[in-house]
C-alpha cells in the first residue's frame, strides 16, 4: 500500500501534468468536461454520472467509455466504493462514443483513494468554514460533512459560522444564505437587521470608521471567533449568480460569468488577506434535477432545464479555468457536481434543490477532497 508521504508527493507531482492531459481531445458539442481530480475514501461511494460531464439532452444516446483500474461502469455512471487496498493515485479516462461506436469525444482525469485515517494524528482542531446558497442553508450537506468527521480516523472539528438553523446538527454551523450571490456577500449591507437570516448584513460586511458599508473579513473573525482562523474554507455559491443569464447567448452568457468572477475575486482576495494559510476550496456548480417537470413546477415556462443546464455546464468549465489562472496552491477545486443523482438525488418537484440523499452524496464529495487535504497535513 503506498504511504500517505508518498501519495502525497506523487499528487502534488502529478497535478499539473493531469491538468494538461485533462483538456477534451476533441473539440464537439457535447463539451465532455470533468476535473482534473477525482477524490475518494476507502468504504464511501464515488460516483460521476455520464449525464453530468457532457452537454447533452439525452446522454443516454451515447456509449460511455471509462478506463481505469479502479470502479466500474454502470448504465447511468462509473462507480468505485474503494478499499484500503486501493489507496493511490488511478489514471482515467472516459471516450464518448456514438452508437456506431465512433469516439466523439475523448478525456483524461485520475482518481486520488486517500487513506481512510488521513488525518488521524493531526493534533491540533481543524476548522471549517463554509459559505453557500440555499443549498447550504438547507445544511443536509454540512450535517454529513459532520457526520464522517465524527467516524475513527479523524482529527478533532469545529466548524465556524454565526448561521445555525434549526436543521443543523451538534456541532455544525456555516455562512449558507438561500439566494445569495458571490455579490452579496460582498457588498450587503442590512442597516436594520431583525435577527433573522431574511433580513441581515453579509457577516463579512461592516461600517467602517467613515460610516459606510465595508468588506472587513479580519473583523468578521475577530469578533465572532476571538481571532481564529479556519484551516479550510469550502465555498458553494454560482446558481443564484448565474441562474436568470443568457441561456441561448454564450458570448452574453460569458460577459455575465465575468461579472460574477469579478465579485468572485473580490472575496477570495479578502479570505486569502485575512487567512493566508487556508485551503480553499471552489464547489463545481451542482447539476439540474433531470425533470423538465421540476423546472415548470418551480418556474413556469420561464426557466426551462435546457437553459439552466447550459449556463451550469459553461459555469463549471469557467470555474475550472478561473482556480487555474489563480495558481494559488492554496486554493482547489471539490467535483460537487459528479457525484450527485440528477435522478434519484432529487424530489419529483425541485429543480435545483437536492433531496437528503443527494444532499449526502455533495457531502461526501467534500468529505473525500477534506481528507485529501488532511494527508496533506505533517
Amino acid at each position: 500500500m503506498m504511504t500517505t508521504t508518498t501519495l502525497t508527493l506523487l499528487t502534488v507531482l502529478s497535478f499539473q501534468q493531469v491538468a494538461t492531459e485533462s483538456r477534451p481531445k476533441v473539440n464537439n458539442d457535447l463539451q465532455l468536461t470533468l476535473p482534473p481530480v477525482i477524490y475518494a475514501v476507502p468504504g464511501i461511494e464515488t460516483n460521476f454520472y455520464f449525464d453530468n460531464i457532457i452537454l447533452s439532452k439525452a446522454s443516454e444516446q451515447y456509449k460511455f467509455k471509462v478506463s481505469c483500474d479502479v470502479g466500474e461502469s454502470r448504465a447511468e455512471r462509473w462507480t468505485l466504493t474503494p478499499t484500503d487496498e486501493n489507496v493511490g493515485k488511478h489514471p482515467l479516462k472516459v471516450d464518448v462514443l456514438d452508437e456506431e461506436g465512433k469516439v466523439l469525444a475523448s478525456q483524461a482525469s485520475q482518481v486520488l483513494v486517500i487513506p481512510k485515517d488521513a488525518g488521524a494524528k493531526t493534533k491540533k482542531k481543524i476548522r471549517l468554514l463554509i459559505i453557500g446558497d440555499s443549498l447550504t442553508h438547507n445544511t443536509a450537506y454540512p450535517n454529513e460533512i459532520g457526520r464522517l468527521l465524527n467516524e475513527p480516523g479523524n482529527p478533532e472539528w469545529e466548524m465556524l459560522g454565526t448561521h445555525k438553523p434549526s436543521s443543523a446538527a451538534e456541532g455544525i454551523a456555516h455562512e449558507g444564505y438561500g439566494g445569495w450571490t458571490w455579490a452579496r456577500f460582498v457588498t450587503h449591507y442590512e442597516p436594520n437587521p431583525d435577527g433573522t437570516h431574511r433580513k441581515k448584513s453579509s457577516p463579512f460586511v461592516f461600517l467602517n470608521d467613515d460610516g459606510q458599508p465595508a468588506l472587513d473579513v479580519p473583523r468578521y473573525f475577530d469578533e465572532h471567533f476571538d481571532g481564529t482562523r479556519p484551516d479550510y474554507i469550502i465555498i458553494m455559491l454560482g446558481i443564484n449568480d448565474c441562474f436568470s443569464a443568457p441561456a441561448n447567448d454564450p458570448k452574453l452568457m460569458d460577459e455575465r460569468i465575468d461579472l460574477v468572477f469579478g465579485h468572485a475575486e473580490t472575496l477570495l482576495t479578502a479570505l486569502r488577506a485575512a487567512a493566508p494559510e487556508s485551503e480553499i476550496g471552489i464547489c463545481l456548480t451542482t447539476p439540474p434535477n433531470s425533470r423538465q417537470s421540476a423546472f415548470e413546477a418551480n418556474y413556469k415556462e420561464r426557466y426551462p432545464r435546457w437553459g439552466w443546464k447550459k449556463i451550469q455546464h459553461r459555469l463549471v468549465q469557467r470555474e475550472m479555468e478561473f482556480v487555474a489562472q489563480k495558481n494559488d496552491p492554496k486554493m482547489s477545486l471539490i467535483p460537487t457536481q459528479l457525484n450527485l443523482d440528477t435522478v434519484d438525488g432529487y424530489p419529483e418537484n425541485n429543480a435545483v434543490h437536492p433531496n437528503t440523499q443527494g444532499y449526502q452524496q455533495v457531502g461526501k464529495t467534500i468529505y473525500s477532497w477534506l481528507k485529501w487535504q488532511l494527508s496533506r497535513t505533517p
